[in-house]
């Protein structure tokens, strides 16, 4: 499998690096800590109806998660966009396992018919 493009380091100038660091830090380190801390991880956003099926196939399984929510479509946009790029994935849900991205809904619907959902 190969790496998604990125824009190499020294292509990018120290002030954009500092910008991009401090973005909504809390709110990555929040996520950060969350999943270090926590075995399931849900991050999502209210009225999607993909990180309302992601919570209810957990719930329906028996599987303890927590969940963080920022905003909706009209409100935190610019927090949720932090955690893209700290987890270089462009969707939510964002569904962690054991601190690993393990994707959003196809994907935990795919661990769960693989019969891989933590118990």
């Amino acid at each position: 499998m190969s790496e998604r493009p990125r824009l190499s380091e020294d292509k990018v100038s120290d002030d954009v690096k500092k910008t991009v660091s401090g973005f909504h830090r809390t709110i990555v380190d929040e996520v950060a800590n969350t999943t270090a801390r926590d075995k399931v991880v849900v991050v999502g956003m209210a009225q999607n109806p993909f990180v309302k099926k992601a919570r209810k196939l957990l719930d329906e399984r028996g599987v303890k998660f927590t969940y963080l929510e920022y905003g909706s479509y009209l409100s935190q946009w610019k927090e949720r966009l932090a955690i893209k790029i700290w987890a270089g994935f462009p969707t939510f849900p964002m569904v962690f396992v054991d601190g690993v991205l393990i994707g959003g809904h196809a994907e935990l619907v795919a661990l769960d018919a693989a019969g891989k959902l933590p118990k």
